[in-house]
């Protein structure tokens, strides 16, 4: 009985050296660039509240820009993942072509709606209890924030193209080198601009935003002289530029995979928005409290989001070679792995609760509802690893209308509802009320696993492809 759930949950030493070989590179930039932000949040909430509140109020609207080009580029990327896979290098370079054309529009589209609707959109944040002199404050430092960061897009957007798309054909060590430099360079420029040091000026809030935009375009500079310079490795960058040309049966099919993950990552995001929005209701101490909550969570989660991008390389690979009952074997044993490590992640991060929110220049009552934040994130951390893998695995095989219902949809139709509804009618407090909203997500995971269970993932979708 154990021999036989062994073989079919555990994988061999050959079976993890290939998983982390994948996983470690993704998990090392992602991990370094969220230590990095951390550091960035701290510095900025060294400087005051009324500062950091600002900051993560923009990076909160932010993140809603940042997912819709993650779901644009992932949309293609299936298509990407198997044409590798298949050694198709030609139907690698569409699928480069067509993130290049659709993040574009979106990034054009991204600076326009910031650009009229900034103080709107940050004054949702700013409705809870507070000094109007804070909220002015707070809204200030979140305009000259978010406006500073609009320029950085660009890069940005680009950086996600060429990344992606060296990850899906298995070169990860190139874009962890550039993510890598590229956070060195934004802690640099952090100390020299937020506290003025070395002749620099004083720049707060600002400096920070400053920086991450500078280290945006050095990211930018680097992904792309190593792609350019390594066509022997990157096939799919020759003469990728000697026409936007995609075929038009192609470009159709990666569409209708794209627009539904598109525009799952952009509800999912607006949603966790709308959520922050609801826990915002309970006081100007949650914004704090909660963006503390996020800066550590944000370090620890970095292992499952890296798990759940292997799984989406992995098994995306398989099925477009045509392994389609190794890719259901692979998958299972990855989500194990992802879940597993997952109960000691959570641990550690459990045990640093009390002590991360001492570090910033904040109340105590902020610092107690941050401690409590993160000991629930903690506790619900294999939960959010098993929601992930189950979210990779269905998308790996272009079932992204699927993920829509199963992600976003479940969010914004269940989740946001029964927060407001809770902060409404039953008058539910805040760290309850968070923790349910966190819990929520096993219902997700019991879905993910009877979808999962049933096969409707596994299929070869670049198999008919022109």
């Amino acid at each position: 009985m154990i021999s036989s759930l062994r073989r079919k949950f555990v994988g061999d030493r050959a079976f993890y050296k290939m998983a982390l070989a994948i996983a470690v590179p993704i998990m090392i930039q992602n991990g370094i660039t969220q230590f990095v932000s951390m550091l960035d949040n701290i510095m900025v909430g060294r400087v005051g509240t009324e500062q950091m509140t600002g900051v993560s109020i923009a990076n909160t609207l932010l993140f809603v820009f940042n997912l819709c080009i993650f779901g644009a580029v992932s949309g293609a990327g299936i298509f990407g993942a198997q044409f590798f896979g298949s050694g198709d290098h030609r139907g690698v370079r569409y699928a480069f072509r067509y993130k290049l054309l659709l993040c574009s529009a979106l990034t054009a589209a991204g600076i326009a709606v910031f650009l009229l609707l900034d103080e709107k959109l940050i004054m949702l944040y700013l409705k809870g209890e507070g000094t109007a002199e804070e909220i002015a404050a707070s809204l200030g430092y979140a305009k000259e924030y978010l406006h500073i960061m609009l320029i950085g897009l660009v890069p940005f957007t680009l950086s996600q193209c060429y990344a992606s798309t060296l990850r899906e054909n298995g070169q990860t060590v190139a874009p962890m080198a550039a993510g890598i430099i590229s956070v060195l360079v934004n802690l640099g420029f952090n100390s020299l601009l937020i506290f003025g040091y070395l002749g620099f000026p004083k720049l707060g809030s600002t400096g920070a935003a400053a920086a991450t935009v500078i280290a945006r375009f050095v990211e930018l500079a680097l992904v792309m002289l190593w792609t350019h310079r390594h066509k022997e490795k990157c096939p799919f960058i020759v003469g990728a530029y000697r026409s936007l040309r995609i075929p038009g049966k192609l470009a159709w099919s990666i569409t209708k995979k794209t627009i539904p993950l598109m525009l799952n990552e952009t509800l999912w995001a607006a949603g966790m928005a709308l959520l922050s929005q609801c826990y915002s209701l309970h006081g100007y101490d949650v914004v704090s409290a909660t963006n503390i909550s996020n800066t550590i969570a944000n370090v620890f989660n970095v292992a499952f989001l890296a798990m759940g991008n292997a799984i989406g390389i992995i098994v995306g690979q398989l099925l477009g070679s045509g392994r389609l009952k190794e890719a259901a074997d692979t998958d299972r044993k990855l989500i194990f792995f992802s879940v597993f490590i997952c109960f000691f992640i959570g641990g550690a991060m459990a045990l640093i609760a009390p002590l991360f929110p001492r570090i910033y220049n904040t109340s105590q009552n902020v610092r107690e509802l941050a401690a409590q934040f993160i000991r629930i994130v903690a506790l619900c951390m294999p939960i959010n690893s098993l929601a992930n893998a189950c979210y990779f695995t269905l998308r790996s095989g272009g079932k992204t209308f699927v993920t829509f219902l199963f992600d976003s949809f479940f969010v914004c139709a269940f989740t946001v509802p029964l927060a407001l509804f809770l902060t409404y009618v039953a008058r539910v407090p805040i760290v309850p009320l968070f923790l349910i909203c966190q819990l929520v997500d096993i219902v997700k995971c019991i879905i993910g696993l009877i979808m999962i269970r049933r096969g409707v993932w596994i299929h070869n979708i670049v198999k008919e492809a022109p």
